[in-house]
């Protein structure tokens, strides 16, 4: 029995040799045109890129397609092609999700690039954030609650996140000690083990909630999502690591002949995926054996320019925007988690094409010699490390932080203007003209510079 799980995990080997991976520079046009803020080029550039005979993004990385096309689509104000696109890679997200439940613990020995990618539970949640202020921005609050309650409900998204990792985890050790055991390996304390995400509510999703209860008269249920904003910034500091923006005192308190005239601006590219190494020992007989090439995917910071955002309202003053909630850390906790479980998925699967090969080369040395042995010891290896690559895939074009600001107005028609500056000088530049500002309205305006 043992001999032939050495052949097929060989066999297995030759068959993966191939990635469904797109290196980061092929995306280098669309990332130019996302820079210069130029978004409906940037939406042109990936359906030219996808049309191509080896498209932008393969199949297996439809999740990803759909999450950055339906992002640039937003940017460009293009809400309705957004929010089709958002809507699938959700749907998509739930039904791998459901697949994983239910794998057979043999995925473990596959390398992830090789799969369909699953997504991550961060673009998981801010598809249903983008997708609300696709409804809000096409006139439809209704649409925009039923986006955030996604997140926000007792059962939702956010509520399921750790407990969606513990069963997870679970089912992970209890396989993964079943293979190992095949091949006279036992698990130990020193193995990584996942771990619960310390993330289960959001300061961005409870204020466009609480806005979006206010325009609807909601009052009861805007006063419960605003102290679960407040909650939000207790229970995590280190995704708010900042004071509660004043903005969200003040639009509590607007006085009844005033109108709230409010602003959420999106600045920076959060994080992305990038190919990292992990030293590691592997107790094998052959010294070749005993450090793996361990590849994992890390995520690295996109330093944005974007040090200041000012708004102007023709003849009413100025003011700056205030950090609501940094999406690049929100981004980081959630994938700390996945990333415990990757690292033990991707632990498992290298010791078990290892723990092939140095049985193999054991064998070949019993047979034929020392030379042999380590000739076949030398063959896998490279063979083995041949399949192994980090999965490196997710969306490119989530915003790094959100800002909130806004004034109180008389009810009518403003023009306004966004700055952004980057070192005192301006970056970016967004213009409104005849802006109507009226009362129990979100009066909502939502600006973005990705620089």
């Amino acid at each position: 029995m043992l001999k032939n799980n050495i052949f097929i995990y060989f066999s297995l080997l030759a068959l993966l040799f191939f990635s469904c991976a797109t290196k980061p520079e092929a995306y280098k046009d669309i990332d130019q045109a996302v820079d210069k803020d130029e978004f409906d080029t940037a939406v042109e550039t990936l359906r030219k890129g996808q049309s191509k005979k080896r498209p932008l993004y393969p199949e297996k990385n439809a999740i990803s397609l759909y999450i950055d096309k339906g992002l640039l689509e937003h940017y460009a104000g293009n809400y309705a092609r957004s929010s089709r696109d958002l809507q699938e890679a959700e749907r998509l997200i739930q039904e791998a999700f459901t697949k994983s439940v239910t794998a057979d613990i043999a995925s473990y020995i596959t390398n992830d690039n090789t799969k369909e990618y699953p997504g991550e539970d961060f673009e998981d949640i801010y598809i249903n954030v983008f997708n609300a202020l696709n409804y809000y921005n096409r006139g439809n609050i209704d649409g925009a609650l039923v986006e955030i309650r996604k997140l926000t409900t007792p059962s939702g998204k956010l509520d399921m996140l750790s407990r969606k990792y513990e069963n997870v985890r679970q089912g992970a050790g209890r396989g993964a000690a079943e293979t190992l055991g095949g091949f006279g390996v036992s698990m130990n304390d020193a193995m990584p083990q996942g771990k619960a995400v310390n993330f289960s509510n959001s300061a961005l999703a409870r204020y466009l909630s609480a806005l979006f209860y206010l325009s609807d008269g909601n009052t009861d249920g805007a006063r419960i999502e605003f102290e679960q904003l407040h909650e939000a910034f207790a229970s995590n500091t280190k995704v708010y690591y900042h004071p509660v923006p004043n903005p969200v005192m003040d639009i509590q308190t607007v006085p009844s002949e005033k109108a709230r005239l409010n602003i959420i601006g999106f600045a920076g590219l959060s994080p992305i995926k990038e190919e990292g190494y992990f030293p590691a020992f592997f107790p094998f007989t052959y010294s070749i054996l005993r450090q793996p090439i361990f590849k994992l995917p890390k995520l690295i910071k996109r330093p944005s320019a974007i040090d200041r955002i000012e708004v102007v309202v023709e003849g009413e003053g100025k003011f700056d925007l205030e950090l609501l909630e940094d999406m690049g850390a929100v981004i980081e906790e959630t994938y700390n988690a996945h990333f415990a479980n990757l690292f033990f998925k991707t632990y498992i699967r290298l010791l078990t094409k290892y723990a092939a090969v140095d049985i193999a080369a054991n064998m070949a040395r019993e047979q034929s010699g020392e030379l042999a042995g380590l000739t076949a010891a030398i063959a896998g290896k490279v063979a083995a490390d041949a399949t192994e690559g980090a999965d490196i895939r997710m969306s490119r074009y989530i915003p790094d932080k959100a800002y909130i600001g806004g004034v109180n107005l008389d009810p009518g028609t403003y023009n306004i203007a966004v700055y952004y500056y980057s070192g005192g000088a301006v970056a970016a530049k967004d213009e409104r003209r005849g802006v109507a500002v009226r009362a129990d309205a979100p009066n909502l305006i939502e600006t973005i510079s990705l620089k």
